[in-house]
């Protein structure tokens, strides 16, 4: 057994806050990747010239630098828009929520490429069939578009959750106490990197084997039914 030398709750703790980072990132990942996907599709041109922007952008800058320059960039502007609305006092952006944003806000970009590609693989004859019956573009979508698109996404999103998974130890630069933070401290105060970053090691490997396991049954889940060449 690893000797943590009492700093097992703090980890575990860390732990705790990594994954409730993790699914809160996704919930915005996944809010901002349908809209990009729908945007990208719209014949209406600003929003596809918006949402093209959007996922170039992200996409052609490391992670890390997006990262610092939303959190840095981002407490600038609005100590600068705070006397602006009657508000003096130095603002002092939470980490976690800076990390949620910031984690979600580059992950929407990639979301959005994997929707986009699941939507284009349905059929648009069923689409059209829908619209013939005289449904709606919500039952359309909610009824026809969705479940289909969903299976589609399923690979894509799986990968873009794995990595979404591990670029969360990325917050620790911006002072969020995640596990790799509070492993940082505890190798500090101990003298014992290996150890400690092992034990971060071994948390997220049994993360993404977890994650993986519950997107296979997803895989197979919406899969069922489907005939195979």
């Amino acid at each position: 057994m690893l000797n943590l030398q009492g700093y097992g709750p703090s980890i575990l703790q860390g732990t705790l806050l990594t994954i409730e980072l993790c699914l809160a990132a996704l919930g915005i990942s996944m809010i901002l990747g349908i809209t990009g996907a729908l945007a990208k599709l719209s014949n209406y041109r600003p929003l596809n010239m918006a949402a093209t922007a959007y996922t170039t952008v992200i996409r052609g800058i490391p992670d890390l630098v997006l990262m610092l320059l939303i959190f840095f960039g981002g407490q600038v502007l609005i100590n600068q828009l705070g006397p602006m609305v009657g508000y003096e006092e130095y603002i002092d952006i939470n980490p976690f929520i800076a990390g949620v944003s910031t984690i979600g806000f580059i992950f929407g970009a990639y979301m959005t490429e994997t929707f986009r590609g699941a939507i284009l693989a349905v059929p648009n004859g069923q689409l059209e069939a829908g619209y013939s019956y005289g449904m709606t573009r919500f039952k359309v979508f909610s009824r026809i578009l969705l479940p289909q698109m969903v299976r589609h996404a399923i690979p894509g999103f799986g990968n873009n959750w794995l990595v979404l998974m591990k670029t969360t130890a990325l917050v620790s630069i911006i002072g969020l106490n995640d596990m790799v933070r509070m492993a940082a401290l505890a190798a500090g105060a101990t003298r014992r990197p290996f150890t400690f970053y092992l034990v971060i090691a071994i948390n997220y490997l049994i993360l993404t084997s977890i994650s993986i396991l519950i997107l296979n049954w997803l895989n197979k889940k919406y899969s069922a039914g489907i005939i195979k060449d």
